[in-house]
């Protein structure tokens, strides 16, 4: 009589014989892949400058021993008849290597995540910040592992929905205890993504919340006033107002006014645009936008001038109002001209 037609544990030696290949032949196969594509990622990696596919290298090196034997096991498993506890522990040995393996190479698909978006910020490091993404990759990663176990216990068929049903009650539970910390939390987050700002940046959301950007952090932010006062603003407060940015201001426009007195000659009047537009024409970094005698005042003869600035640096500016407002001073003095102020004068009839 054949081997193969020998029967063992109610198999006959053919099915063992196919199933003992098919382990071998898995294991086989599975070593060679990954050989294969070590090599040609590490060819590949000699000609590029990324550390994307030296990455992927290390992705394929964790793959640990253990997965392909599970996986071969459980294939060749397939073609015998097993009992049924000997079938359920093989399964549950895959079942748990897969799905251990799996996490384990999404997290460190998500560490690889969180270190090219904290060195690929461009921005110096920030604690807080580093603070935040690793707080956001660390709730991922056991998002993945409550994940795979409830994966697990379902299937070897225990009931998960009453503890899901727990878990998000306790879950919203703790999400209202802490809804403000958590949405300032969050809040920080989309700063960092989206940056809308950056230390050092002058930056204004009201009135009198405006300064320099000292330091974000995970709950607030600190504001530096020109008065010199810490202001501290929570993220969530940041990211649902409008916040005016001075720092990436390109050019800064401006509007003044000035009045003279109804006493001015017409002849004079109309000189004015010209002496005001010469004088800004000749101040540096300084583009005239327009002059106007705008309006007959209640004691002056009031004109606007608007010009913009071809540079943001407000020293800049005020450096060139300064100049301007000496420059036009001298003119109206050589001319004649003076400047108005609120008067009245009261006519009595006899």
């Amino acid at each position: 009589m054949s081997i193969l037609e020998y029967e063992l544990a109610g198999n006959s030696g053919e099915s063992w014989f196919l199933a003992l290949a098919t382990f071998i032949g898995l294991i086989v196969v599975f070593r060679i892949f990954s050989s294969v594509i070590i090599a040609k990622l590490k060819k590949a990696s000699e000609k590029t400058v990324t550390d994307i596919d030296d990455f992927f290298i290390s992705l394929v090196k964790h793959v640990k021993p253990p997965f392909y034997f599970f996986v071969a096991l459980y294939a060749a498993a397939q073609l015998l008849e097993l009992n049924s506890l000997i079938r359920k522990i093989i399964f549950a040995a895959f079942l748990v290597t897969v799905v251990y393996q799996t996490i384990t190479v999404l997290q460190r698909v998500i560490d690889y995540g969180i270190k090219k978006l904290l060195t690929g910020s461009g921005e110096d490091s920030d604690q807080d910040r580093e603070a935040i993404v690793k707080l956001v990759g660390q709730l991922t990663k056991v998002s993945l592992w409550v994940v795979g176990i409830l994966l697990i216990l379902s299937n070897f068929g225990i009931d998960v929905t009453s503890l899901i049903a727990g878990l998000g009650i306790g879950g919203i539970a703790i999400a209202l205890a802490l809804q403000n910390i958590f949405g300032d939390m969050f809040a920080s987050f989309s700063i960092f993504m989206d940056k809308p700002f950056k230390v050092g940046d002058f930056i204004a959301i009201s009135p009198t919340e405006k300064g320099t950007v000292e330091k974000v952090g995970i709950k607030t932010t600190r504001l530096r006033t020109l008065q010199g006062q810490q202001i501290v603003i929570s993220n969530k407060k940041l990211t649902d107002s409008s916040v005016e940015n001075f720092r990436r201001m390109e050019k800064r426009r401006t509007t003044f006014a000035f009045g003279v007195t109804y006493e001015t000659p017409l002849e004079k009047l109309k000189m004015i645009p010209d002496m005001v537009g010469e004088i800004i024409k000749k101040t540096k970094n300084a583009k005239l936008n327009r002059i106007h005698f705008k309006k007959l005042g209640s004691s002056s003869l009031d004109f606007e001038t608007v010009f913009t600035m071809q540079t943001p640096g407000y020293h800049d500016f005020m450096d060139a109002q300064e100049k301007i407002n000496f420059e036009i001073m001298e003119k109206f003095e050589e001319e004649g001209i003076e400047f108005a102020y609120p008067t009245q004068t009261l006519f009595i009839k006899k």
